[in-house]
């Protein structure tokens, strides 16, 4: 069960205890639950990359965000962005089994981002920077305290129960 959207585009915890209850409900037992979130930190490190932290007011917006999780909807949609370890408990309380927790960009895309906004143009797949900082997000996945740089995350277990034989 991909839950790619739904917990991140809902702001109420209650709401996104809803779908985890339903996906578990729709999912196999020992089936795979997948579930997406936006890490708190994420439209901090976007406008600072892009360079526009400091302007029309998205230093005040982004610390509410960061003190609150939820993001009132100008440079975004309405969205709730969760800390690493709050999105890992709402995913275990709703009944998910083994789960853990991955960063889906890596400490080094605010980089990328930031070459990218500085020259117009792409970092190149082939070049050292862009390798660099797929080294830096592979490293990452073994070291939880540094899920804060990824902006994505990716909650994964399973429902419990024996998977069904075919």
């Amino acid at each position: 069960m991909l839950l790619l959207g739904p917990l991140y585009h809902l702001t109420e915890r209650a709401d996104r205890e809803r779908v985890l209850a339903e996906a578990l409900r729709v999912v196999r037992s020992g089936g795979l639950v997948v579930a997406a979130g936006i890490q708190r930190y994420a439209a901090l490190f976007d406008h600072a990359a892009h360079g526009r932290l400091h302007l029309d007011g998205r230093e005040e917006r982004s610390g509410r965000v960061l003190a609150t999780g939820r993001n009132e909807g100008r440079e975004f949609t309405f969205a709730y962005f969760h800390r690493a370890e709050e999105l890992a408990e709402e995913v275990r309380d709703a009944g998910v089994t083994g789960t853990r927790l991955y960063g889906v960009e890596g400490p080094g895309d605010a980089l990328l981002k930031a070459a990218e906004t500085a020259t117009g143009r792409q970092v190149p797949r082939e070049s050292d920077l862009f390798t660099s900082a797929l080294a830096a997000a592979r490293i990452a996945e073994e070291h939880p305290e540094l899920l804060v740089a990824s902006s994505h995350l990716l909650a994964f277990g399973r429902r419990p129960g024996q998977a069904a034989r075919s």
